[in-house]
């Protein structure tokens, strides 16, 4: 999920792409993601991440109106929606110990 969310991002951030790469690229992608054994993941990114990737392939690769114009409108909000996801991703990253205990000491004054 990870590299298809990557190439997403690429992709939309590509001014040379255009709907129909950006089509057989995603198509390939998410081809080789369905032929993996499907693991249960519990984290709300990785939930989240997986019902991204679901409704931007139905947007895209299953809409007969996808096109160059719907392509180019739909960029900066997917590339928004996947900065959320990492930032949802990113933020239960480590805190170093310094800048945890400062907080902790506040109230010691």
């Amino acid at each position: 999920m990870e590299k298809i969310s990557k190439n997403l991002f690429r992709m939309f951030r590509d001014e040379q792409a255009c709907s129909q790469s950006f089509m057989v690229k995603f198509e390939q992608l998410k081809k080789k993601f369905d032929e993996k054994a499907e693991v249960q993941l519990d984290s709300e990114y990785h939930q989240q991440l997986k019902s991204y990737i679901e409704r931007i392939y139905q947007q895209t690769c299953l809409s007969e109106d996808f096109n160059d114009k719907v392509f180019s409108d739909m960029r900066e909000a997917e590339m928004s929606n996947l900065n959320r996801l990492q930032k949802l991703k990113n933020g239960t990253s480590y805190k170093k110990d310094k800048h945890r205990s400062r907080h902790q000491n506040e109230d010691w004054g």
